[in-house]
């Protein structure tokens, strides 16, 4: 809300005939359709002025997301439009490239060894992946703008204050649960079925302990809090301050897809990024996301385990 107040004294002798009416004509020429203006005169007797006073209130359209509608998600994003896609292609080339798939060619070279122990293998995964969670929290806390907090990425709006975040978990998770068995079967009645099993993410998973205490932390827990951050609260939010979110979601999901390298699994891939981004913009809490990106993964898990 601005007020802007305009006082003007004409002695009574001087005064034109229609003094509101000249006035009134510059005033209103820079006032949109949002603002309000109010005018009151009153004469002093003592004085013989007449005093006229114009209030000019304007209510601008605030960047708070709006109640109506499917998303809530805020008009005013935490980064420039401008950096968005440099800032997207250095975590994508410096980050999430090297360490998510180079990462254990390091150790391994490091370690002299050409295979890998599937235990050392684990807690190598599990540390680059929280070493490129930690910098990319670093690189989107020093690419937002000045009036943003770290934590500000993680808290919920006041209109997604009033939408369950906990029930959108629920029904993404069990949409995204049949959206991923009915796209499988599609694609194993035209390509033909594939090994359900990991052979690799099963050896690791058999080998120890630590080996499965490794994989919860790294699938279940560090992965959805690190892609959701980067691909739901950075990029989704972003770019649906600029477009319409359906588009949004289908720009990010298909970018999160593509992020990870499989080409047999990138429609699956896609699908669950438009349930997470679908999620995130019905809430407008990343809490709901990554709920279900945690579920999905420890289901996943679960199936390669036991199968």
């Amino acid at each position: 809300m601005i007020q802007l107040q305009w006082q003007l004294w004409h002695p009574l002798h001087l005064a034109p005939k229609k003094p509101f009416g000249n006035f009134s004509r510059p005033l209103l020429s820079f006032l949109s359709p949002h603002t309000l203006l109010s005018c009151t005169n009153s004469k002093s007797s003592l004085s013989s002025k007449v005093s006229f006073k114009c209030f000019c209130h304007k209510t601008e359209k605030t960047h708070e997301a709006s109640s109506q509608g499917f998303s809530v998600l805020a008009a005013d994003a935490p980064w420039d439009h401008g950096s968005l896609w440099s800032t997207m292609a250095f975590y994508m080339f410096s980050l999430h490239i090297p360490l998510s798939f180079g990462g254990l060619s390091v150790v391994a070279h490091v370690l002299h060894e050409p295979i890998l122990d599937p235990q050392i293998e684990a807690i190598s995964l599990l540390g680059a992946q929280i070493l490129e969670l930690i910098a990319a929290l670093v690189l989107l806390q020093s690419t937002a703008k000045p009036q943003y907090k770290f934590m500000d990425f993680f808290k919920a709006n006041k209109v997604s204050k009033e939408r369950s975040w906990l029930l959108a978990s629920a029904v993404g998770f069990g949409f995204l649960f049949m959206l991923v068995f009915l796209t499988s079967f599609l694609a194993d009645s035209v390509v033909g079925p594939k090994a359900i099993n990991n052979p690799v993410l099963k050896e690791i998973l058999v080998s120890s302990n630590i080996s499965k205490a490794a994989c919860v932390l790294v699938y279940c827990i560090v992965t959805p809090v690190l892609e959701e951050t980067v691909y739901r609260g950075f990029l989704l939010a972003s770019i649906s301050s600029t477009m319409k979110w359906p588009s949004a979601v289908l720009i990010s999901s298909a970018i999160f897809s593509a992020a990870h390298l499989s080409g047999e699994n990138s429609l699956q891939l896609f699908i669950i990024g438009c349930v997470l981004g679908c999620s995130y913009c019905w809430t407008g809490n990343l809490r709901s996301p990554i709920l279900i990106h945690s579920l999905y993964n420890a289901m996943t898990l679960m199936i390669t385990f036991l199968s």
